[in-house]
């Protein structure tokens, strides 16, 4: 069973003059002065599982060593690492940020592992990062090792490819001798236990490939610094934790947002930080075909 903040906890948070937003950073926020990783856009609902913890989400959010980031149904999300690589997961996918540190000599040393899903990993250029890197990437058994290099792949039930669009790579497959691939657009693929000779994919089937793991404008982005809202009116404090309840365990990073009518208090539940008024009219929409948000009223706004 996964565990949730306690209505306790949540109380306890607005005593202090918190939001759910602070709440969830509290949660999510390792305890050290470089992330590791920071997440830069969510499109749709995802998650990150810390320590058997599930929490939606956002923008913003720090990710360390041994997190697992899932996302959802139409889902993608953009993640920035130390050294300034981006990593980008489609849809129903499973991504474990493992063993990641920044060392003392400037080496980003990581091993991430797709269990499931498209990926695209993306280096910075070494002299705009100014250290080394020793990066690993696992398409669920078969391992890439890094060396400045732009890279596609996916895991599925039954198969799992590599896809290489720039720089060189050190594939280790299971039974097999590593191997290193330096071609554009070659893919190595292992079909169950059959290992594909590497080809070349043609530029149309690779921009569809491509495709998975790019966040959609319009359909549910959210960014850093993005500035629309969904607003969920309520009123009583009640009700509006019964909503952020419902939105986070949907896996929607909601927030709950004391404000004052005259002389009495009120609250409301909001989505933040979407980076347009469609993105944020996608997720409305989107809420209120859903069973069980259908009944509440969202506005969107700046």
């Amino acid at each position: 069973m996964k565990k949730r903040l306690s209505i306790a906890s949540t109380l306890a948070a607005l005593a202090l003059g918190t939001t759910g937003a602070a709440m969830a950073q509290s949660v999510s926020k390792p305890p050290r002065s470089t992330p590791l990783a920071i997440v830069e856009a969510v499109q749709l609902s995802a998650s990150v599982l810390r320590g058997g913890v599930s929490t939606p989400l956002a923008p913003g959010m720090e990710l360390g060593s041994r997190d697992q980031v899932r996302t959802g149904p139409r889902s993608r999300v953009v993640l920035r690492t130390a050294d300034g690589s981006t990593v980008k997961l489609g849809e129903q996918g499973s991504f474990f940020l493992d063993n990641a540190r920044m060392r003392e000599d400037n080496v980003f040393e990581a091993a991430m592992r797709i269990a499931e899903g498209a990926f695209r990993f993306t280096t910075e250029a070494l002299e705009k990062f100014g250290g080394r890197r020793e990066v690993n990437i696992t398409v669920k058994t078969v391992t890439a090792g890094i060396r400045g290099t732009d890279l596609w792949g996916k895991a599925t039930s039954d198969s799992q490819i590599v896809c290489l669009i720039a720089g060189t790579i050190e594939v280790t497959s299971p039974g097999e001798r590593p191997f290193a691939m330096d071609r554009p657009l070659s893919v190595y693929a292992l079909e169950g236990d059959l290992s594909r000779a590497i080809a070349t994919v043609p530029p149309d089937r690779f921009r569809e490939w491509a495709a998975e793991t790019e966040t959609q404008p319009g359909r549910g982005v959210s960014r850093r610094g993005g500035k629309w809202k969904i607003a969920i009116a309520t009123g009583k404090y009640d009700d509006a934790l019964k909503i952020y309840d419902e939105l986070r365990k949907a896996g929607y990073p909601a927030e709950i947002v004391p404000s004052k009518a005259g002389e009495k208090r009120v609250y409301g539940v909001r989505l933040s930080n979407f980076e347009t008024r469609e993105d944020a009219g996608f997720v409305a929409d989107d809420l209120k075909r859903q069973a069980g948000f259908e009944r509440y009223d969202y506005k969107v706004a700046m």
